[in-house]
């Protein structure tokens, strides 16, 4: 994966629904190149919309967002890790990875399969493999991407928690090897705490940035009482009622 671009947005207003109330509003960021940034904030707030903006799967917004200064549309497409794995069950494990997009050959699908683990289960159909091996398989195929933007919309979701910790390594070791500029959705403060350099809380109605959050320490290089102690710090701001709706 090569090594990600920076990210503007600014997001005046997304509706669902002409006439709606508006979901998003008065967001305006900037994402360096290479960095990670988790968005938490509770369900339903926007945060996988705001992804899908960003991957240009939905273009339905007023206002503007650039990656490395081009849109969603025209920029190169990103690594999309869903909530649930979506793999296609009539295809093997590879074919899943070859179908992610334009360019993704069987070399780089293999490569992306040896990195996550899976080149033993190349032949294997989706209904073969674990709930973990599946979402490893989700993770290959956005790797196979290689645009350098992973976009992570909770990755770790009905995963035991053995599971997901070994899911967190793997993913720390992608970003620390490759540097993809990576935005992960998650509700779960110890998911950021593990990986993210940053932190940013959607809350109010609508959902706007209401804290943003710097966590210095080396993502491979964070031991159990640092990411304990991030935890307690994003804890203490995601503390939604005291957000008054708009």
């Amino acid at each position: 994966m090569a090594r990600g671009p920076s990210l503007n947005l600014t997001i005046a207003e997304k509706r669902y629904a002409a006439g709606a109330a508006p979901v998003l509003a008065g967001i305006d960021l900037t994402i360096a190149a290479g960095s990670v940034t988790a968005i938490l904030g509770p369900s339903g707030i926007g945060k996988s919309t705001l992804l899908r903006l960003i991957a240009g799967l939905d273009t339905q917004f007023t206002g503007s967002i650039q990656i490395d200064g081009q849109s969603p549309i025209d920029a190169p497409s990103p690594g999309f890790v869903f909530q649930d794995p979506r793999l296609l069950p009539w295809l093997t494990v590879l074919d899943n990875i070859r179908t992610a997009g334009q360019g993704v050959d069987t070399a780089t699908a293999l490569s992306a399969l040896e990195r996550t683990g899976l080149t033993t289960a190349a032949n294997l159909y989706p209904r073969q493999l674990s709930g973990g091996m599946q979402r490893r398989a989700s993770l290959a195929r956005a790797l196979a991407m290689s645009s350098g933007l992973l976009l992570l919309d909770e990755p770790f979701v009905s995963l035991d928690r053995a599971l997901v910790s070994e899911m967190q390594d793997l993913v720390a070791d992608i970003i620390t090897a490759d540097k993809p500029t990576t935005l992960l959705v998650t509700h779960m403060p110890e998911d950021a705490a593990r990986l993210a350099g940053r932190v940013l809380i959607l809350a109010g109605q609508p959902a706007k940035v209401v804290a943003d959050l710097a966590l210095p320490a080396p993502i491979a290089m964070r031991e159990r009482q640092t990411i304990a102690s991030y935890v307690e710090m994003i804890e203490a701001a995601t503390d939604y009622r005291r957000i008054p709706a708009e």
